[in-house]
């Protein structure tokens, strides 16, 4: 349940900075967040203004920072990445120009070494199963299916 009690302006900047420290935030969480303070839309506006000047919202650096981590830790794909900026409401200008800063040999490693780990885990059935796993599997981790399918390709054209 969400704390509607309305509180001031100057208190609620206060937290909405240290929220905004304590890990990067976009401008639609900051939104949501101040929502649930009671604060007016105008008021809203007004501190989102504010943590844009003073630097603790930064769209970009948040972008940068989400990118960074969904691909190094979570090892999502491109498609997942978009998809989740979008629902987060960042214009895509600024996802496709930060998504193509990924090193493109760096991308297709990290998903040559799911393929391997994946393919190391499926026990039995036979090659098309085990190839329709696989693509599923990197698939719903955000890979585009055309990247994925020439893979897979490669790798069982080296096994035959």
């Amino acid at each position: 349940m969400q704390n509607t009690q309305k509180i001031s302006k100057a208190e609620a900047l206060k937290k909405i900075e240290h929220y905004c420290a304590y890990q990067e935030r976009c401008h639609k969480e900051v939104n949501e967040k101040l929502k649930s303070f009671g604060l007016f839309k105008s008021d809203r506006d007004e501190l989102i203004v504010t943590l844009i000047d003073s630097g603790y919202l930064n769209e970009e650096r948040f972008v940068r920072a989400f990118i960074r981590g969904k691909f190094n830790q979570k090892n999502w794909g491109k498609l997942k990445i978009r998809n989740e900026l979008k629902i987060k409401g960042i214009h895509d200008n600024l996802i496709e120009r930060l998504l193509s800063e990924i090193d493109e040999k760096e991308y297709h490693e990290k998903l040559k070494k799911l393929l391997i780990k994946k393919s190391k885990e499926i026990k039995g059935g036979t090659v098309y199963s085990k190839k329709h796993k696989l693509f599923s599997y990197l698939y719903s981790k955000g890979y585009e299916s055309n990247v994925i399918g020439e893979l897979l390709e490669a790798i069982l054209m080296k096994k035959d």
